[in-house]
């Protein structure tokens, strides 16, 4: 996976060639962090001293997922008569497809592209990036976060929407840049013990970005509506 900030903003900057209906940005954001969620079934799975494998990169990464996705959204927008439902079914089938490129285009491991039926597929199989590399992707996961805050904030000021949460965002902004600079060194440093406890933390944030992504949506509808700037 690539950091989860990333993927999200990457999915901000489709503006330009996605439908400007209700709900399709939204979707496209939320779809973009989707994926990595199924870190929360290695974290279980780790804590209850079960297999881990076959839980990451695989069904939150599958083309069928894409479909379970759209198709899902379509029946609730049929039953609910409400059209927005099916755009956002759609803007999640779009980011969690984007969410799948960019791990296959930027990441050094592979993507279980046809789950359960298999399908895996890596574009770097036969590269071995350097070890100092591989230790500050991890302590990156709080600097894309911090940034895709950041972004958020920067959006809300502009469109002048979600103003009672903008101080509440900073925090959040601030706080992954402290864990930046908290967890870089300790990558270093610590050869045991550090995992479980960036896990942890990593959960949180992921679990934050998804959240606030919904509470911001007001202003990510404004910024998907909008001219390009």
């Amino acid at each position: 996976m690539a950091q989860a900030g990333l993927h999200a903003l990457v999915g901000a900057a489709t503006r330009k060639i996605t439908p400007k209906q209700e709900w399709v940005m939204l979707g496209i954001i939320l779809g973009s962090l989707f994926p990595d969620m199924d870190n929360f079934a290695v974290a279980i799975a780790t804590v209850t001293n079960r297999d881990t494998r076959g839980l990451h990169r695989t069904f939150t990464h599958s083309l069928f997922t894409i479909l379970a996705a759209v198709v899902i959204f379509v029946i609730i927008a049929q039953v609910s008569k409400q059209t927005r439902w099916k755009s956002l079914g759609f803007g999640l089938g779009i980011g969690i497809g984007l969410h799948i490129l960019l791990d296959l285009l930027i990441w050094f491991n592979g993507v279980e592209l046809l789950w359960p039926f298999g399908g895996w597929v890596n574009w770097w199989e036969n590269v071995n990036p350097p070890i100092w590399f591989t230790k500050l992707l991890d302590p990156a996961e709080f600097l894309f976060f911090a940034l895709f805050f950041a972004w958020l904030a920067k959006a809300a000021k502009i469109h002048k929407t979600n103003a009672d949460f903008n101080g509440t965002l900073r925090y959040w902004m601030i706080a992954m840049l402290v864990l930046l600079f908290i967890f870089t060194p300790l990558a270093f440093v610590m050869s045991q013990g550090i995992q479980t406890i960036y896990g942890a933390i990593y959960l949180l944030a992921m679990t934050a970005a998804f959240v606030i992504t919904i509470r911001m949506r007001h202003t990510i509808e404004a910024f998907g509506r909008s001219p390009a700037q």
